[in-house]
């Protein structure tokens, strides 16, 4: 129950972040920015909906196609974000110093930039979703194996281009600078910056800890014969490779089963072969 508070205070601290980041310097200088923020812009400038507003009917709809699709596992992970995030970004964007914060658009952009990838990468990290636009890609992912990242990408691109035919040159450019910088950090606050994480599970309840990851978590795994180096026991060594979004979810779990066993993560660039490039199904 400590770690599921935990991860909930997490995931709100990420959430303010991100909405201090967009509210306080890429917002007023009138950034590029990506996401259901980005899209509420545009619909800003021909309807004069306020921002607020539209971020939230947004989320909640995307909520509402991810806990139909994707399940209600995912669901848990998104609430949080779904309901905490529109609220930060309203009373933020209430606060009249927040301005008023740097009258330096470049320093504007590089704190907007580092403080919205700072924010994602928390949640993240803590195996959350901020929700919005994060749901479609995952949609693709499971329903026709494309690239989380990949259609992130072109999810952004699109909401990018969106906004520049009301957006001066500056505007622009500066958009651009905060939403690499994002990328940047977010990778940077993540594992190693990869997109996956290959991990190392050593203990004496290998067989429950395996079975874990293939019932529970749905990943596969790999046995390795492995002698302990105190008490020389022959045993097995448990290795799995998923996404990092669910490695706090192993984590708990593992410490569920032997909060003394021994895991070793590391991040991987790539991954190709079933349950990655090929159907987990596949024969």
């Amino acid at each position: 129950m400590l770690r599921k508070i935990e991860k909930i205070f997490g995931i709100i601290l990420g959430n303010a972040i991100v909405a201090l980041g967009l509210s306080a310097f890429s917002i007023p200088n009138q950034f590029l920015v990506g996401g259901a923020t980005g899209i509420a812009r545009t619909v800003l400038y021909f309807t004069n909906i306020n921002i607020t507003v539209t971020v939230t009917v947004l989320n909640i709809i995307m909520f509402i196609v991810g806990l139909w699709i994707l399940g209600k596992q995912f669901a848990l992970t998104t609430v949080v974000s779904t309901v905490v995030f529109p609220v930060f970004l309203n009373q933020f964007t209430k606060i009249e110093a927040f301005n008023h914060l740097t009258g330096d658009r470049l320093l504007a952009a590089l704190c907007g930039g580092m403080l919205i990838g700072l924010g994602i990468g928390i949640v993240m990290r803590l195996g959350g979703s901020t929700g919005g636009m994060d749901i479609p890609p995952l949609i693709l992912n499971k329903k026709f194996r494309f690239p989380v990242a990949l259609s992130m990408y072109c999810f952004d691109i699109i909401i990018l281009l969106s906004q520049i035919i009301f957006s001066n040159t500056e505007e622009i450019l500066y958009g651009m600078m905060s939403v690499v910088l994002t990328s940047v950090v977010l990778n940077q606050v993540l594992v190693f910056g990869g997109g996956d994480v290959q991990v190392m599970i050593i203990s004496r309840e290998y067989k429950k800890i395996n079975e874990i990851i293939q019932k529970d978590l749905d990943r596969g795994s790999t046995f390795l014969s492995i002698q302990t180096g105190f008490e020389k026991i022959d045993q097995k060594a448990v290795l799995c490779v998923l996404p990092n979004r669910e490695l706090s979810q192993l984590n708990h779990c593992v410490q569920e089963v032997d909060p003394k066993a021994f895991m070793i993560i590391n991040g991987v660039r790539e991954v190709r072969g079933r349950g990655f490039t090929l159907d987990k199904h596949l024969q």
